[in-house]
């Protein structure tokens, strides 16, 4: 059996970081995925729940916000409750496995304030120097 999804999505508020009593990281939030549509039809959202554990929900807590493009990978877990009014409830989410960024920082939503850098306008100074990084040094 297989359990694996792949999602690119906004979210919807920004995440908040919780310490379960035994010390672990949490965070729970929601995201906005478009579906598929066809020309002339009427754009539909899917908002999906998602819960990060430990490392993860520390990353997403420090660089994602409100309206931030996330990409994640992980698999749908089903948890069964009783609601405050005695009816049996599932929920649905998604736990996150991978996290990543979809967009770069400077298309975070902030309209850019100079023309982006590309082969056809830049000049050497617009790049970064990574000197003998390999690989395994880059932070993505």
């Amino acid at each position: 059996m297989f359990n694996l999804v792949v999602l690119t999505g906004r979210l919807t508020a920004d995440p908040e970081l919780k310490t379960t009593t035994n010390g672990t990281s949490v965070v729970s939030f929601s995201i906005a995925v478009d579906r598929r549509y066809r020309s002339g039809e009427e754009r539909q959202t899917d908002f999906i729940n998602i819960v990060a554990w430990r490392s993860s929900a520390e990353f997403i807590s420090k660089y994602f916000k409100k309206g931030s493009l996330i990409g994640i990978e992980g698999s749908i877990q089903t948890r069964r409750y009783t609601d405050k009014n005695g009816n049996n409830r599932t929920a649905f989410e998604v736990i996150a496995n991978n996290v990543q960024f979809v967009e770069s920082k400077r298309d975070g939503g902030a309209a850019p304030t100079s023309e982006p850098a590309s082969f056809s306008n830049a000049d050497v100074n617009d790049f970064a120097d990574l000197g003998d990084a390999t690989d395994d040094d880059l932070p993505f």
